[in-house]
């Protein structure tokens, strides 16, 4: 037979085991005649163990058969949730909130009738009960309190084995190389101490989150000169644009004259497949929009073909500081719609290049207020020396500086001189492979951020853009000098250095918040609808009767107070009062001279599934 508990935000259907029991005993398994195995040590408190096949034509009387042996101090059933060949065993403790204004006197009552024990008060709602050997089996105890009207929710302790999760991280031939995902201190193959946890955290983030992200989320990269087919792009390619021809499903590729695209994109996503590097989000599909512009149409239509294509995150290396190039007001209504249209309402998550002037004013595309202004900082967590600084710069993440990092390039990219004189694609001349090269500047911490967005948008897709924005900004390293923030920002690091394990934590904390309360929610108590006619009389503090609960919705009341009345045939007395500047009512049926009397009801009314206990009307006066 199954029973239905609350486990947090959802319930579990349990059923027995028909072989399984947990035992506490003072004898070890092989030394007991009656077990055949032991599955499990110390789950729950309990030795899973499999009785042997003569003793399991009836779990039920063989447990108890069980439990009376000297050595066995405590036996229970072990449960399988639905569709689950995981066991499960309750712990004996439940949790159990009580209903707004219910006193700890009506509280110890509730405990008393099921023969548990206070463990431990959280609060003055909030409690802690153990089973004794006089309760019932903790499942159904936690089933029969939620029944009472007094008990908001009742939730029993369960225990399972957890799956060891060792993450493994890709196998791509570049991954040791890439410091910005996880600093060891050192760059491999090159003389060149760096400094140790200078980095993103996005290793650790994929650790949280056991895995590297959901192909779910998209990344529009709005740039020019992708090569769509690189091996960490080419099979990712979703919904292109070419912003400059007006053409979908076509992105120029040689003759564009142009190569910035390609690193920025493989910085936020480049495949796990091998080969290569990884971006920080390796699973998201890249939307590549090819064609930067300072026409108004034009930058209305991009942001617009984003909106209407399911773009999540959108990244933009690119911008002026040129004053005569401001952004004019039908720009930032563009910019303003996506990031407050975008997701079906949810925003998408905009960032930009904060840009590499060296500048004590930022890009102007990143000082919109609805934009993630990315800055740049070392692999040594210093402020990278070209990245504009800003009251506007909102994050700053790893880029070059000191040492460079590896990116994706364009087949056709003939390449440039490194500030050391080494030409074309590498600082120190030394080759990881011809479809890579160094990369760095605020071009390459901006869609490393945006790669961070996509973790977690993975982790809790629900997150609004201004929940993104002020979760990497409230969760983010500082770095530099305390004397370089005022009020948590710094106008060269923002709020500090992104740090993607905390936030994508926190992402991940906001679903759970978000899950339980929508449970509280759905379980909770309809409120009051329709018509009633009732009369009132003022009632004497005096006489006894069976109290069935507290609420804080007068809707509620009337519920209750029109089914009892008619189901018992008995006056409905409420109670009410102030707690914590919030209105309860507690409802007690009857009102009789005698306690016999009220005993009476209550028995009446626990045989009609209507749990409740004795009061005296004058404790609540």
């Amino acid at each position: 037979m199954a029973i239905t508990v609350r486990n947090g935000k959802q319930s579990l259907i349990l059923k027995k085991s028909s072989n399984l029991v947990g035992l506490r005993s003072n004898k070890s398994a092989e030394e007991s005649s009656y077990v055949t195995k032991e599955l499990h040590k110390n789950l729950g408190g309990f030795n899973i163990v499999q009785l042997a096949k003569s003793v399991v034509e009836n779990i039920d009387s063989k447990l108890d058969e069980v439990r009376a042996f000297e050595e066995v101090d405590t036996g229970t059933h072990v449960y399988y949730a639905e569709g689950s060949n995981r066991p499960i065993v309750p712990t004996g403790d439940i949790f159990i909130q009580f209903q707004a204004g219910s006193s700890a006197d009506e509280q110890n009552l509730v405990l008393q009738e099921f023969a548990l024990k206070l463990a431990e008060r959280k609060d003055d709602l909030n409690v802690i009960a153990t089973v004794t050997p006089d309760s019932p089996n903790p499942l159904k105890v936690a089933n029969a309190l939620e029944k009472i009207s007094l008990v908001k929710w009742a939730e029993p302790d369960l225990d399972a084995p957890m799956d060891e999760y060792n993450f493994e991280l890709p196998k791509d031939e570049l991954i040791e190389h890439q410091w910005h995902l996880k600093n060891e201190g050192f760059v491999v193959d090159a003389n060149w101490k760096i400094k140790k946890g200078a980095d993103a955290k996005v290793i650790d983030a994929w650790k949280r989150l056991g895995n590297t992200g959901s192909s779910d989320i998209v990344i529009a990269i709005i740039d020019n000169g992708f090569d769509l087919n690189h091996p960490d792009l080419k099979d990712k390619v979703y919904r292109p644009f070419d912003n400059w021809s007006n053409t979908v499903n076509r992105i120029p590729g040689a003759d564009s004259g142009h190569t910035h695209g390609t690193p920025c994109a493989t910085v936020a996503l480049a495949a796990i497949n091998g080969k290569g590097i990884v971006g920080a989000a390796p699973n998201a599909r890249f939307m590549p929009i090819h064609g930067t512009t300072f026409s108004t149409r034009a930058t209305e239509k991009m942001f617009d073909y984003c909106i209407e294509n399911g773009a999540d995150i959108i990244s933009c290396s690119w911008g002026t500081t040129d004053s005569a190039f401001a952004l004019n007001g039908m720009k930032e209504a563009a910019i303003a719609k996506a990031a407050r249209t975008g997701r079906k309402g949810k925003g998408s998550i905009i960032l930009f290049a904060v840009g590499n002037d060296d500048l004590d004013y930022v890009n102007f595309y990143a000082a919109h207020p609805d934009v993630i202004a990315v800055a740049a900082s070392t692999s040594k967590d210093e402020h990278a020396s070209y990245s504009n600084r800003g009251v506007e710069v909102s994050i700053c993440a790893p880029s070059n500086g000191d040492w460079p990092i590896i990116a994706g390039r364009a087949s056709w990219d003939e390449g440039l001189e490194w500030e050391t004189g080494n030409f074309k694609f590498w600082r120190d001349g030394r080759s990881r492979g011809n479809e890579y090269k160094h990369f760095g500047g605020t071009s390459s911490a901006c869609p490393l951020v945006a790669g961070i967005c996509a973790l977690m948008l993975s982790a809790n897709p629900d997150l609004t853009a201004r929940d993104v924005k002020k979760i990497l900004q409230d969760t983010a390293d500082k770095i530099g000098a305390p004397s370089e923030y005022t009020n948590g920002h710094s106008k060269k690091y923002g709020y500090g250095r992104v740090n993607a394990d905390r936030a994508v934590a926190e992402a991940l904390r906001r679903k759970d918040e978000a899950a339980s309360k929508s449970f509280d929610i759905n379980v909770g108590i309809r409120s009051g609808q329709g018509l009633f006619r009732f009369n009132v009389a003022k009632q004497a503090p005096q006489g006894w009767g069976v109290q069935i609960g507290a609420f804080a919705d007068y809707g509620n009341v009337l519920i209750q107070a029109e089914s009892l009345q008619s189901r018992f045939n008995a006056p409905i007395v409420v109670n009410i009062s102030e707690v914590n500047g919030k209105t309860i009512y507690k409802v007690v049926v009857g009102a009789y001279n005698t306690i016999e009397e009220a005993k009476t009801l209550e028995q009446k009314m626990t045989q009609a599934g209507v749990r409740g206990f004795l009061r005296n009307l004058k404790d609540l006066f």
